[in-house]
Order: structure tokens, then C-alpha cells, then sequence
């Protein structure tokens, strides 16, 4: 092979290797941009976290009687801190109550019991009422001027009438079909409550 023939023959070798790596290099980089979107799509978006996300409300200010709101997943959430005679009244209007033990209703297991919570002090609640979606209002003291005689405390739908008492169990007769919602939460600290949220869960 003349000298000519060797140089032509290493230039080719050359453009070979240097074809291979930049399509190795231009094939490498196509990939990554590929795999960025598709790797971001496994992860959450921010309006799915806002519309599953747990909340944390702090109870620490909250006197007995009082209700504190805060949201969760697009819905009022009501913690109540009820006084030993709203508590004691409650088995008292088992009979005026439509589901009073909750077997037709949404609550977490452990909410399954006369006063619907973890802690009886503490109704955790979603303040929507189950009938069309109204947001009732909270009327804590028996007999309270603006309600029918013999009130005993509780919450009362202005949209259709429906009312529920200090355990967010529905009354008879009226339209909203069962208790008020209690949502899936546990106690952080003393003063802490996390709503949407099991014990034990990691959002």
C-alpha cells in the first residue's frame, strides 16, 4: 500500500470515530431531554398536591365553644371544641337523630363512636352539608334566639333547613340524607391537628 493510500485509509478512520462519538454524544444528549419530562411526570403537580395535600390547624387559641375553619382539598373544615355540657347532651337526642350510632355515614373508623372523634373535646368536621352542598351555619347554644324552640346546639343549613348536632349527626326530617362528613386526621401535638391525614401516613 503506497503512502498516499495510508493517509486517505487514517483520515477515514478518523471521520469514522469522530462521526461515531458525535452521534453517540448528539443520541446521549437526545435522551436526556426525553427522559427529563417523562421522569417529571411521575411526580405530583402542584394543583394535584393543593387538592390532596394534609393541613395543619393549630389549636392552641381555640376556647371551649369556639370553632376554628381552615381548608382542605377545596372545603371548609370545622374543628369544635366542645364544652363538657355540649358532650354530655349529645346521647340525650339519640332518638330526634336519623343515623345517631353513624352506620350510614363518612367517617374514619376510629371517629365511629357517639362523639365522632379521636379526642371527644374535638369535632373535626367538613362543614358542607350532605344535601345539595350548602355550608351550614354553627349554632352552638341551646336555644339560640334565631332557631325553633327546643334547639340543643348545633349546625343548621340555611339553604333547605337541614340541621345536625354537636356531632355533626343529621335530625330527621330534613333533606340532608346523613351526617356531616368527618375527614381522615390525628393529633400531631396536643395542640396540633393534621386534617387529611391518618396516623402513621406520610403525605
Amino acid at each position: 500500500m503506497s503512502k498516499e493510500e495510508n493517509n486517505k485509509t487514517s483520515v477515514n478512520l478518523q471521520r469514522r470515530r469522530l462521526l461515531t462519538g458525535a452521534t453517540g454524544v448528539v443520541g446521549a444528549a437526545g435522551a436526556t431531554f426525553l427522559a427529563v419530562p417523562f421522569v417529571s411526570s411521575w411526580q405530583p403537580s402542584e394543583k394535584a398536591k393543593a387538592a390532596g395535600a394534609p393541613v395543619d390547624a393549630d389549636i392552641t387559641k381555640l376556647q371551649p365553644g369556639q370553632m376554628l375553619t381552615v381548608a382542605w382539598r377545596g372545603k371548609p373544615v370545622w374543628v369544635v371544641r366542645r364544652t363538657p355540657d355540649m358532650l354530655e347532651n349529645l346521647p340525650n337526642i339519640d332518638g330526634d337523630l336519623r343515623d345517631p350510632a353513624s352506620n350510614e355515614s363518612i367517617q374514619p373508623d376510629y371517629c365511629k363512636n357517639t362523639t365522632r372523634a379521636i379526642k371527644d373535646e374535638f369535632l373535626v368536621v367538613v362543614g358542607v352539608c350532605t344535601h345539595l352542598g350548602c355550608a351550614p351555619l354553627y349554632r352552638p347554644a341551646i336555644g339560640s334566639p334565631d332557631m325553633d324552640e327546643g334547639w340543643q346546639g348545633g349546625f343548621f343549613c340555611p339553604c333547605h333547613g337541614s340541621k345536625f348536632d354537636l356531632a355533626g349527626r343529621v335530625y330527621k326530617s330534613v333533606p340532608a340524607p346523613t351526617n356531616l362528613e368527618i375527614p381522615p386526621y390525628h393529633f400531631k401535638a396536643d395542640n396540633m391537628i393534621r386534617i387529611g391525614e391518618n396516623e402513621g401516613e406520610t403525605a
